[in-house]
């Protein structure tokens, strides 16, 4: 069965789209990027920041579906410099902990969100227990 999921915390869709999509015992989260509630882009120029905003947007939609970012199992991470992957992989690491889901990077000329240089679309395994 399919249930759109909406973290009421973050800033609502800037398009035609939902946060996540929960169907059956996966979650589908929508590109998450380093914005904050009035879509203004945090971390300014520095990838790392903008990485940590981006993992918070996504706890926040993970937590919304009841899930967790260990239950993680996929993730496409967008970036506007190739160059960043190693900036920002010690915050991926701390981020997710023990739990290492699969993962494809995407090198790409710019964001929705001007400004913005990381964006991470994810697949989690929401827990039977919810």
């Amino acid at each position: 069965m399919r249930k759109e999921i909406r973290a009421e915390k973050l800033h609502p869709p800037i398009g035609h789209y939902t946060d996540a999509v929960a169907h059956g015992n996966l979650l589908f989260l929508s590109g998450c990027g380093p914005t904050d509630n009035d879509l203004a882009v945090v971390g300014g120029d520095d990838v790392v920041e903008q990485m940590r905003q981006v993992l918070a947007n996504m706890r926040t939609v993970l937590e919304a579906a009841g899930a967790t970012p260990q239950d993680v199992v996929s993730i496409t991470t967008f970036l506007t410099d190739m160059d960043d992957r190693g900036k920002i992989a010690p915050v991926a690491a701390e981020f997710f902990g023990t739990a290492r889901p699969a993962s494809a990077t995407v090198s790409v000329t710019a964001l929705a969100v001007p400004g913005a240089k990381v964006e991470i679309k994810a697949v989690a395994s929401i827990p039977s227990n919810t």
